[in-house]
Protein backbone atom coordinates (compact mmCIF):
# COMPACT_ATOMS: atom_id res chain seq x y z
CA UNK A 1 0.00 0.00 0.00
CA UNK A 2 1.35 3.37 -1.01
CA UNK A 3 2.35 5.68 2.02
CA UNK A 4 0.10 8.28 2.38
CA UNK A 5 3.02 10.88 2.65
CA UNK A 6 3.56 10.26 -0.89
CA UNK A 7 0.10 10.54 -2.82
CA UNK A 8 0.01 13.83 -4.63
CA UNK A 9 -2.27 16.50 -2.92
CA UNK A 10 -4.75 17.86 -5.49
CA UNK A 11 -5.32 22.04 -4.67
CA UNK A 12 -8.63 22.66 -3.63
CA UNK A 13 -7.89 26.39 -3.49
CA UNK A 14 -6.91 29.19 -5.77
CA UNK A 15 -3.18 29.20 -6.99
CA UNK A 16 -1.36 31.16 -4.42
CA UNK A 17 -1.31 34.89 -4.89
CA UNK A 18 1.67 37.15 -5.87
CA UNK A 19 2.44 40.82 -5.62
CA UNK A 20 -0.81 41.44 -2.98
CA UNK A 21 1.41 41.76 0.05
CA UNK A 22 0.59 38.27 1.76
CA UNK A 23 3.67 35.76 2.50
CA UNK A 24 3.66 32.79 0.77
CA UNK A 25 3.97 30.93 4.13
CA UNK A 26 0.93 32.56 5.66
CA UNK A 27 -1.12 31.44 2.53
CA UNK A 28 0.30 27.57 2.90
CA UNK A 29 -0.66 27.65 6.48
CA UNK A 30 -4.16 29.23 6.25
CA UNK A 31 -4.83 26.92 3.59
CA UNK A 32 -3.82 24.05 5.70
CA UNK A 33 -4.94 24.96 8.96
CA UNK A 34 -8.70 25.41 6.81
CA UNK A 35 -8.11 21.62 5.84
CA UNK A 36 -7.61 20.61 9.77
CA UNK A 37 -10.56 22.86 10.63
CA UNK A 38 -12.75 20.83 8.04
CA UNK A 39 -11.59 17.65 8.93
CA UNK A 40 -9.97 17.13 5.34
CA UNK A 41 -6.63 16.79 7.17
CA UNK A 42 -7.92 14.64 10.71
CA UNK A 43 -7.21 15.07 13.29
CA UNK A 44 -4.18 12.63 14.87
CA UNK A 45 -3.47 12.49 10.71
CA UNK A 46 0.31 12.80 9.44
CA UNK A 47 0.72 15.66 7.01
CA UNK A 48 2.20 15.00 3.09
CA UNK A 49 5.80 15.46 3.56
CA UNK A 50 7.47 18.95 2.72
CA UNK A 51 8.51 17.83 -0.51
CA UNK A 52 4.56 17.02 -1.84
CA UNK A 53 3.50 20.28 -0.16
CA UNK A 54 6.37 22.22 -1.78
CA UNK A 55 5.33 20.68 -5.42
CA UNK A 56 1.35 21.07 -4.56
CA UNK A 57 1.69 25.39 -4.13
CA UNK A 58 4.61 25.67 -5.92
CA UNK A 59 7.43 27.01 -3.69
CA UNK A 60 10.63 25.47 -2.11
CA UNK A 61 10.84 23.58 0.83
CA UNK A 62 11.78 26.13 3.06
CA UNK A 63 8.91 28.33 2.59
CA UNK A 64 6.72 24.98 3.36
CA UNK A 65 8.68 24.34 6.29
CA UNK A 66 7.87 28.31 7.46
CA UNK A 67 4.39 27.78 7.17
CA UNK A 68 4.48 24.02 9.06
CA UNK A 69 6.81 25.81 11.51
CA UNK A 70 3.56 28.49 12.12
CA UNK A 71 1.12 25.82 12.35
CA UNK A 72 3.00 24.01 15.24
CA UNK A 73 3.16 27.65 17.21
CA UNK A 74 -0.40 27.78 16.73
CA UNK A 75 -1.10 24.00 18.25
CA UNK A 76 -2.32 22.69 15.32
CA UNK A 77 0.36 19.96 14.25
CA UNK A 78 3.51 18.34 15.87
CA UNK A 79 6.21 17.99 13.78
CA UNK A 80 8.48 14.55 15.31
CA UNK A 81 12.16 14.14 14.73
CA UNK A 82 12.33 11.41 11.54
CA UNK A 83 8.51 10.62 11.33
CA UNK A 84 6.68 13.84 9.85
CA UNK A 85 4.08 16.62 10.60
CA UNK A 86 0.61 15.10 12.20
CA UNK A 87 -2.48 16.92 12.83
CA UNK A 88 -2.70 17.39 16.64
CA UNK A 89 -5.76 15.40 18.22
CA UNK A 90 -8.68 16.95 20.52
CA UNK A 91 -7.68 17.56 23.96
CA UNK A 92 -7.97 14.14 26.76
CA UNK A 93 -9.78 14.86 29.34
CA UNK A 94 -7.74 14.10 31.84
CA UNK A 95 -9.29 14.27 36.17
CA UNK A 96 -6.98 15.13 38.81
CA UNK A 97 -8.81 13.66 42.12
CA UNK A 98 -8.00 11.46 44.99
CA UNK A 99 -6.57 8.57 43.25
CA UNK A 100 -5.19 10.28 39.62
CA UNK A 101 -3.21 7.31 37.75
CA UNK A 102 -2.21 8.42 33.63
CA UNK A 103 -1.71 5.45 32.70
CA UNK A 104 -5.37 4.40 33.19
CA UNK A 105 -7.15 7.86 32.04
CA UNK A 106 -4.69 6.98 29.08
CA UNK A 107 -6.13 3.30 28.29
CA UNK A 108 -9.68 4.22 28.88
CA UNK A 109 -9.66 7.30 26.13
CA UNK A 110 -8.93 4.77 23.89
CA UNK A 111 -5.12 5.47 23.39
CA UNK A 112 -1.74 3.34 24.77
CA UNK A 113 -0.04 4.64 27.23
CA UNK A 114 4.09 4.73 28.22
CA UNK A 115 6.10 6.47 30.23
CA UNK A 116 10.19 6.93 29.06
CA UNK A 117 12.37 7.85 31.67
CA UNK A 118 14.45 10.41 30.46
CA UNK A 119 16.82 10.79 33.31
CA UNK A 120 17.54 9.70 37.29
CA UNK A 121 20.06 10.97 40.14
CA UNK A 122 20.52 10.52 44.05
CA UNK A 123 20.17 13.79 45.58
CA UNK A 124 20.01 16.08 48.98
CA UNK A 125 16.43 17.23 48.96
CA UNK A 126 15.89 21.22 48.84
CA UNK A 127 13.46 22.78 51.44
CA UNK A 128 10.61 22.81 49.02
CA UNK A 129 11.19 18.95 48.48
CA UNK A 130 11.94 18.05 52.31
CA UNK A 131 8.52 19.75 53.36
CA UNK A 132 6.78 18.00 50.58
CA UNK A 133 7.80 14.39 51.23
CA UNK A 134 8.45 15.14 55.23
CA UNK A 135 11.58 14.58 55.55
CA UNK A 136 14.39 16.69 56.97
CA UNK A 137 16.40 19.29 54.44
CA UNK A 138 19.02 17.43 52.59
CA UNK A 139 17.38 14.11 53.08
CA UNK A 140 18.49 11.56 50.59
CA UNK A 141 15.94 11.25 47.14
CA UNK A 142 16.26 9.55 43.75
CA UNK A 143 14.71 12.27 41.56
CA UNK A 144 13.20 11.13 37.93
CA UNK A 145 12.91 13.00 35.14
CA UNK A 146 10.66 11.56 32.78
CA UNK A 147 7.59 12.35 29.61
CA UNK A 148 4.20 10.47 29.24
CA UNK A 149 3.33 9.60 26.25
CA UNK A 150 -0.81 8.37 24.86
CA UNK A 151 0.13 6.79 21.75
CA UNK A 152 3.53 8.16 20.56
CA UNK A 153 1.88 12.00 21.53
CA UNK A 154 3.90 13.60 24.32
CA UNK A 155 1.31 15.01 26.89
CA UNK A 156 3.16 15.50 29.91
CA UNK A 157 6.81 15.73 31.68
CA UNK A 158 7.82 15.71 34.60
CA UNK A 159 10.21 15.40 37.54
CA UNK A 160 9.15 12.82 40.71
CA UNK A 161 11.04 13.02 43.81
CA UNK A 162 11.04 9.64 45.89
CA UNK A 163 12.27 9.25 49.43
CA UNK A 164 15.56 6.88 50.34
CA UNK A 165 16.09 4.15 50.87
CA UNK A 166 12.87 2.85 50.57
CA UNK A 167 12.56 3.13 46.87
CA UNK A 168 16.31 2.78 45.64
CA UNK A 169 16.47 1.60 42.37
CA UNK A 170 13.05 3.14 41.54
CA UNK A 171 14.08 4.79 38.38
CA UNK A 172 15.11 1.08 37.01
CA UNK A 173 11.49 -0.39 38.51
CA UNK A 174 9.89 2.43 36.03
CA UNK A 175 12.29 2.43 33.09
CA UNK A 176 11.00 -1.11 32.83
CA UNK A 177 7.41 -0.68 33.25
CA UNK A 178 6.79 2.56 32.00
CA UNK A 179 4.18 3.21 35.08
CA UNK A 180 4.90 5.14 38.45
CA UNK A 181 1.56 2.78 39.34
CA UNK A 182 3.37 -0.35 38.26
CA UNK A 183 6.71 0.85 39.75
CA UNK A 184 4.83 1.30 42.98
CA UNK A 185 3.72 -1.99 42.70
CA UNK A 186 6.81 -3.49 42.47
CA UNK A 187 7.95 -1.85 45.76
CA UNK A 188 4.57 -3.55 47.37
CA UNK A 189 2.97 -0.10 47.19
CA UNK A 190 -0.79 -1.60 46.17
CA UNK A 191 -2.50 1.89 46.70
CA UNK A 192 -1.92 5.60 46.90
CA UNK A 193 -3.58 8.90 46.97
CA UNK A 194 -3.55 12.26 46.43
CA UNK A 195 -3.07 14.33 49.19
CA UNK A 196 -2.57 17.79 47.65
CA UNK A 197 -2.45 19.11 44.65
CA UNK A 198 -1.58 23.19 43.03
CA UNK A 199 -2.12 23.76 39.70
CA UNK A 200 -0.93 26.77 37.22
CA UNK A 201 0.63 27.92 33.63
CA UNK A 202 3.26 29.10 32.06
CA UNK A 203 5.25 29.24 28.41
CA UNK A 204 7.17 26.51 27.48
CA UNK A 205 10.75 26.70 27.36
CA UNK A 206 13.33 25.40 24.62
CA UNK A 207 14.16 22.73 26.70
CA UNK A 208 10.37 21.69 27.62
CA UNK A 209 9.52 22.14 24.26
CA UNK A 210 11.65 19.48 22.78
CA UNK A 211 10.16 17.31 25.37
CA UNK A 212 6.74 17.50 24.58
CA UNK A 213 7.09 17.86 20.80
CA UNK A 214 5.77 21.50 20.90
CA UNK A 215 6.56 24.92 19.70
CA UNK A 216 8.69 27.07 22.72
CA UNK A 217 6.52 29.51 24.03
CA UNK A 218 3.31 26.88 23.56
CA UNK A 219 1.41 26.99 27.31
CA UNK A 220 2.00 24.29 29.83
CA UNK A 221 -0.49 23.47 32.61
CA UNK A 222 2.05 23.03 36.08
CA UNK A 223 0.82 20.28 38.10
CA UNK A 224 2.43 20.30 41.42
CA UNK A 225 1.60 17.16 43.85
CA UNK A 226 2.07 14.99 46.97
CA UNK A 227 0.77 11.74 46.90
CA UNK A 228 0.46 9.57 50.05
CA UNK A 229 0.68 5.42 50.60
CA UNK A 230 -2.32 3.82 52.36
CA UNK A 231 -0.52 4.37 55.46
CA UNK A 232 -0.47 8.56 54.93
CA UNK A 233 3.56 8.01 54.39
CA UNK A 234 4.77 10.57 51.90
CA UNK A 235 5.94 8.58 49.34
CA UNK A 236 6.31 11.12 45.82
CA UNK A 237 6.29 14.95 45.24
CA UNK A 238 5.95 15.86 41.51
CA UNK A 239 6.38 18.65 39.11
CA UNK A 240 4.27 17.98 36.13
CA UNK A 241 3.85 19.93 32.85
CA UNK A 242 1.55 19.25 30.49
CA UNK A 243 0.70 20.28 27.20
CA UNK A 244 -2.41 22.73 27.41
CA UNK A 245 -2.61 22.24 24.11
CA UNK A 246 -3.40 18.02 24.43
CA UNK A 247 -4.97 18.23 27.69
CA UNK A 248 -8.11 19.37 29.64
CA UNK A 249 -7.62 19.18 33.06
CA UNK A 250 -10.67 18.24 35.26
CA UNK A 251 -10.53 18.90 39.23
CA UNK A 252 -12.47 16.51 41.06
Amino acid sequence: MADARDIPVTPSEPPLRRGEGLAAWRQIADALAGEIGSGALPAGGQLPTEAALAKRFGVNRHTVRRALASLAERGLVRATQGRGTFVEQAPLAYPIGPRTRFSETVTRAGREAWGDLLGARVLAADAETAEALGLAPGAAVVEMLTRHRADDTPLSTARTSLPLPRFAAFDAAYARLGSITRAFGAFGVDDYTRLSTRVGARAASAEEAARLDIAPGRPLLTVTSVNVDGRGQRIQATQSLFSADRVELILE
